[in-house]
């Protein structure tokens, strides 16, 4: 498949219960979802998969401390043709560089956090999300349209000994707007009309209810050349390790930044 460069990459309380209670290997996913059991075969069945065809990781990016079942060159997924794999492009399998960015920023400063509601936008394998309640957020939301997403991330909150947290699989930008403390979105300007929907989204959240919004962002050109450029200000930036240098063509540096509108 050669994943690294085939794939390119309240009311509150009503969210939450969108997205169904997990216990153990039951799953928070949302209306879309394939599986509707908790427990059923087909559940047992795509966890075992997913086991079998990813590799626990915790080296090579910025967050040591967090572990992530992902697909690595070890893995047989990585080499083998993308129309193999029985799934969606797993864009949940690899750690991009602005989820790493966010998440070691979280980490670093838990007071950003601590005691807040976070939206974790875009979540793919969870990790920011996982980093927001290891800094103390007091309630969080992961929401990713792709269902496999939302059972790769049940699976890594059990690497790390976490409670999951609910986990949304329906696109939130089409949905009517909430009250977040925190809205944190990674990797997701990848795309000149989502980049659209997206400035248009975090817009109206911050001016509605004034939402702190971080982004993370290695430096892609729909980002870098987009319009939101004019109302962001950076806050750290951080080198990125080497191994996550050869899986993005080289890009050596993740930021997050602060939306002001």
């Amino acid at each position: 498949m050669a994943l690294s460069c085939g794939w390119q990459a309240p009311r509150s309380q009503w969210y939450l219960q969108k997205a169904y209670r997990y216990a153990g290997f039951s799953l928070f996913l949302g209306d879309r979802c394939p599986w509707r059991g908790a427990g059923s075969p087909v559940n047992a069945e795509v966890k075992k998969f997913l086991e079998k065809n990813t590799e626990v990781t915790s080296t090579g990016n910025l967050t040591p401390e967090i572990q992530l079942r992902l697909l690595t060159p070890r893995c047989k997924f990585w080499w083998e043709r993308a129309d193999l794999w029985p799934f969606g492009d797993p864009y949940w399998a690899i750690y991009w560089p602005g989820g790493q960015a966010l998440s070691r920023y979280l980490l670093d400063n838990p007071g950003v956090v601590r005691g807040k509601s976070v939206l974790d936008l875009g979540s793919g394998c969870g990790a920011t999300a996982m980093a927001a309640k290891m800094s103390g957020a007091s309630q969080i939301l992961a929401n990713d349209t792709d269902p496999i997403a939302g059972m790769a991330i049940a699976l890594n909150c059990e690497l790390n000994r976490l409670d999951p947290f609910p986990i949304l699989t329906e696109d939130i930008l089409d949905m009517e707007q909430e009250k977040w403390d925190l809205v944190v979105l990674g990797d997701m300007f990848y795309d000149d009309d989502l980049a659209d929907r997206l400035h248009q989204w975090l817009r109206s959240c911050r001016g509605t209810y004034g939402t702190r919004i971080l982004i993370g962002d290695p430096g892609r050109p729909q980002f870098t050349g987009h319009r939101i450029q004019q109302q962001l200000c950076k806050i750290v930036e951080f080198s990125l390790p080497e191994p996550t240098q050869q899986e993005n063509n080289g890009l050596t540096t993740s930021a997050v930044w602060e939306f002001w509108p």
